[in-house]
């Protein structure tokens, strides 16, 4: 057995329903009882008005009538089998319940939970439903979460048929949705909307730093190309490798820019390209915005020896 906190008590399978209750009450003739409780099927079940009370603020409600009738009085509790009902008096009386049962009533004691006010069961309740949530059964759970007030589950639903809706759209809880409950349907559809616009927004998002990266990457390459030379491109005062047995700015070693290597090529590319027509080359026209743009965040214009950047470069012209 284990408890912590306010978590209700687990119990092992092997304990009965009476077992667990207090000895006054499992004999009939001596138990007290004073109310009946009749539920969808079996013979009534027989409770305490003080115990009831005590724990659920809807039966204490009751019991303020009952006291004023002055008899033995009972409780409807239709539409929920008897099993289910007397797990959750076990409940009201002793605070435990047990893994099976809470797995094969849990839909049953969620709403009974939310009926009597008893928030510790709900919160249980919640909780095993959301760990068994299928594609098979997640309309229902959704279903019932908006019926009992429970946006933690609700929202787990959502994001369960939003990751696989086809699944969901294929079983028989969805077609009893669309046919009986539009409005949910509507939300959903909704929802399933909202996420995939938010997924797009994420997608360009990441692409968008993905090239600003790119961009900052091969700026960092110009300069670097511009002031210290790589391998066999560079200032012309520079003795680069493959000129009077020379080096290069890099020590003839892998450049430490990822970039540098394409932006070599461009900037051959750019020198020596003849297709300068009205558009333009798309190789040229990179290479103009990349001057461009270091234009635009150059400190010292003035000093730079990146190409155009002392004078400005504007857009690309038509040539």
């Amino acid at each position: 057995m284990e408890s912590s906190g306010a978590s209700p008590c687990r119990h092992s399978a092997e304990s009965s329903f009476d077992d667990l209750l207090p000895e006054y009450y499992r004999s009939r003739e001596n138990s007290g009882a004073d109310v009946r409780i009749f539920t969808s099927g079996g013979p009534p079940v027989l409770a305490h008005s003080s115990i009831l009370a005590s724990v659920s603020p809807v039966f204490e409600n009751y019991m303020e009538r009952f006291r004023r009738n002055g008899r033995l009085e009972r409780i409807p509790i239709m539409g929920v089998p008897r099993e289910p009902v007397l797990v959750f008096l076990r409940f009201a009386y002793t605070s435990r319940f047990e893994e099976e049962e809470m797995k094969k009533y849990g839909f049953h004691l969620l709403v009974l939970a939310h009926a009597f006010s008893l928030p510790t069961l709900k919160r249980a309740c919640i909780r095993a439903l959301a760990e068994s949530l299928t594609v098979a059964n997640v309309v229902d759970v959704m279903q019932l979460a908006r019926l009992c007030d429970a946006p933690h589950l609700y929202l787990k639903c959502l994001k369960l048929i939003a990751k696989d809706f086809s699944g969901v759209a294929a079983t028989e809880g969805w077609r009893f949705l669309q046919n009986n409950d539009p409005w949910l349907e509507l939300e959903i559809l909704q929802y399933l909307s909202e996420s995939e616009s938010r997924e797009k927004r994420r997608v360009r998002k990441r692409e968008e730093e993905r090239v600003y990266l790119q961009l900052s990457e091969a700026m960092e390459a110009l300069f670097h190309i511009c002031t210290e030379g790589c391998k066999t491109i560079g200032p012309y005062e520079k003795d680069l490798m493959g000129s009077h047995g020379g080096s290069g700015g890099n020590d003839g070693g892998v450049c430490r820019f990822s970039t540098c290597k394409h932006v070599e090529r461009l900037i051959r590319h750019f020198a020596s390209c003849e297709r300068r027509v009205r558009g333009g080359c798309s190789n040229c026209k990179r290479m103009w915005q990349l001057l461009q743009l270091h234009s635009f965040v150059c400190d010292e214009p003035e000093s730079c020896r990146v190409p155009l950047c002392s004078v400005g470069v504007g857009p690309w012209p038509d040539i």
